[in-house]
């Protein structure tokens, strides 16, 4: 038996699942998964809290661009807002050879504060 099968009729292909041939309901994914922490944040969250944002955008095939888009969006957010946030500061390249204790805990905190805000603004809404 075949694994994969088109019904002319109906338009539909049928995947065979054991025994028996399945319809395919979801279309393909337009793009192929690469997101990382905030996209697999995302997708938690969707799935948790906007179940119809999920199910419409999964139906849709669009839920693997929607993921990458957030991804990458809030990597390059992340990492504009550590450099802003290290110039607001004062933390240099000088502070991390003369004290490197002082300059891991603000960093540690700029990182933290950006997560913050990232997470905020473009994961959980």
């Amino acid at each position: 038996m075949k694994k994969h099968i088109y019904d002319k009729k109906n338009g539909l292909s049928y995947t065979l699942t054991g025994d028996y041939y399945l319809p395919d309901l979801l279309p393909p994914q337009e793009e192929t998964p690469d997101y990382g922490k905030y996209g697999s944040l995302r997708l938690r969250y969707l799935k948790e809290y906007k179940r119809g944002m999920y199910i419409s955008l999964l139906t849709q095939g669009k839920l693997v661009k929607h993921l990458n888009t957030v991804d990458k969006e809030a990597s390059e957010r992340m990492e504009y807002l550590i450099q802003l946030m290290k110039r607001q500061h004062g933390i240099t390249e000088q502070l991390k050879a003369e004290d490197q204790m002082k300059w891991v805990g603000l960093m540690n905190n700029i990182k933290s504060a950006a997560e913050e805000i990232i997470l905020k603004e473009l994961v959980y809404i």
